[in-house]
């Protein structure tokens, strides 16, 4: 009588991990939207690129046979599409991004519209939601160009410089004690009270919990000068810092 040898199993561990997902909500008319988009594009090149984007569907409300088109619209502007928001049953095509299930507080809303200061609107953040205690992280090397900073927890404090097409993007405030030539975005997942601050601002862009400005849109009085960033009665607001 022979016996056959035990099968050895290897168990396979799957492991949750939280990051920053931004939301883009188009809106009819959407030829219209697709140029403001552009606008942001051509004043931030590259801002999307490796970047996890939601496209949240539940404004728009496009046909099935629309939404491949969007999607492919968004890719040719270097936007990869990581999942879909869509409310109800709609069944979609296999090669399309999936249907995101139950994730939508966790989503950073940033959507672009024709009036760059304006606020972008955020998607799936209810109204009473309570911030989560601050954390800050410590940057104690420059930021060079091409890096990422996210900090989903608390405050960003840059010690050194951060170079153009860089960017640092933080639940709270951000603090850079050299000179911001990067995009800053603060407060990105609801805290309003957030600021920026830096010592030389030369940045490309400026954004607390979802509102904007880009370099071009600056008071020329403000360029190389301290400032803060900073909301006021839903206005963005750049301000020399003494």
């Amino acid at each position: 009588m022979t016996f056959a040898a035990p099968v050895e199993t290897k168990s396979i561990r799957f492991r949750a991990r939280s990051f920053v997902a931004f939301t883009l909500t188009p809106e009819a008319p959407l030829s219209e939207w697709l140029e403001s988009l552009d606008r942001w594009i051509g004043n931030s090149p590259g801002y999307f690129a490796g970047r996890p984007v939601v496209l949240n569907l539940n404004t728009l409300k496009p046909e099935v046979g629309q939404i491949e088109a969007l999607v492919a619209e968004l890719g040719l502007r270097g936007i990869r599409i990581y999942a879909i928001e869509l409310d109800g049953s709609t069944a979609l095509e296999a090669n399309l991004p999936p249907v995101l299930i139950g994730a939508k507080e966790a989503t950073a809303g940033l959507l672009m519209q024709a009036d760059s200061k304006g606020r972008p609107e955020e998607a799936g953040k209810p109204e009473d939601r309570q911030p989560e205690a601050p954390a800050t992280l410590m940057v104690k090397t420059p930021i060079r160009s091409g890096q990422s900073v996210f900090h989903a927890h608390g405050d960003v404090i840059v010690l050194g410089s951060v170079a153009s097409g860089s960017e640092i993007v933080a639940a709270g405030s951000i603090h850079v004690y050299g000179t911001l030539r990067g995009r800053a975005s603060a407060g990105v997942l609801g805290h309003s009270a957030a600021r920026i601050f830096c010592r030389k601002n030369e940045a490309e862009l400026l954004s607390v919990d979802g509102w904007y400005c880009t370099a071009e849109e600056m008071e020329p009085s403000l360029r190389g000068k301290a400032v803060q960033a900073f909301l006021e009665k839903d206005t963005l607001r750049i301000a020399p810092f003494s």
